[in-house]
């Protein structure tokens, strides 16, 4: 059995603040000299690509063009990188040393799969400190569909197992959100959902798991894939 973790940035591993609210309305601003365009928008488990789709429809009651929305993500990026260095983002708690006991298991491979396009990820990660944790992946940029990006993460985590293994692989999305546990069933991977994010324990039920933090998950690991290695909190 190998196994495929596949977690979700904002909210389950990292707290941004704000910062891709901020830029997508700096973005708006300046594109259509529209302020806050992202108020009452729910911005947890989608997509890049989709918010901005939802905020076209919001404010100028409309679909996004493709050639706008390739031209906002292009300036949210830019604006992105500036609101996280005037406010540095938050790893959530019990994060790196979780992650660091799953990376040095064996038969286990850890990526993400997160709504970001693929540069806001790893401008993300690189500020967490948490880009050399995760080896492969599914981005905002392969789809607007959060299960489709799901799926493509899985198939990338796949072809990076030894053949002999790639039948028995066993992918488990990790995630704060409703649409991390459907996208997660729909590509049919295991849903494991933590409340560090905007969705309460009870919304979060139809998961597999659900735990108050990512410091839980070893405990849950150990006892579902039988391993000697113990883990502690550094």
């Amino acid at each position: 059995m190998h196994v495929l973790y596949l977690f979700d940035i904002d909210g389950t591993l990292l707290r941004a603040d704000g910062a891709g609210r901020r830029a997508f309305d700096r973005v708006m601003l300046a594109h259509h000299g529209i302020a806050q365009a992202s108020h009452d928008i729910q911005f947890g488990g989608k997509t890049d690509r989709w918010l901005v789709d939802e905020v076209y429809q919001a404010r100028l009651h409309r679909a996004a063009r493709t050639a706008e929305v390739d031209a906002f993500i292009a300036d949210y990026l830019v604006l992105l990188d500036e609101e996280l260095q005037a406010k540095p983002l938050r790893v959530l708690p019990d994060v790196v040393a979780c992650l660091r006991w799953l990376q040095q298991l064996p038969n286990v491979t850890l990526g993400v799969a997160t709504g970001n396009v693929r540069r806001g990820a790893e401008l993300k990660l690189a500020q967490a400190g948490l880009t050399d944790m995760f080896v492969f992946g599914g981005w905002g940029c392969d789809s607007a569909d959060r299960p489709t990006l799901v799926q493509r993460a899985v198939e990338r985590g796949r072809d990076l197992v030894p053949p002999a293994q790639r039948t028995n692989t066993f992918p488990i999305v990790v995630g704060d959100t409703v649409h991390d546990i459907a996208a997660a069933r729909m590509a049919g991977a295991h849903a494991c959902a933590v409340t560090t994010g905007g969705d309460s324990r009870s919304t979060l039920a139809a998961a597999d798991v659900v735990f108050d933090g990512l410091g839980e998950l070893p405990a849950w690991h150990a006892a579902k894939f039988p391993t000697a290695t113990p883990f502690s909190i550094e």
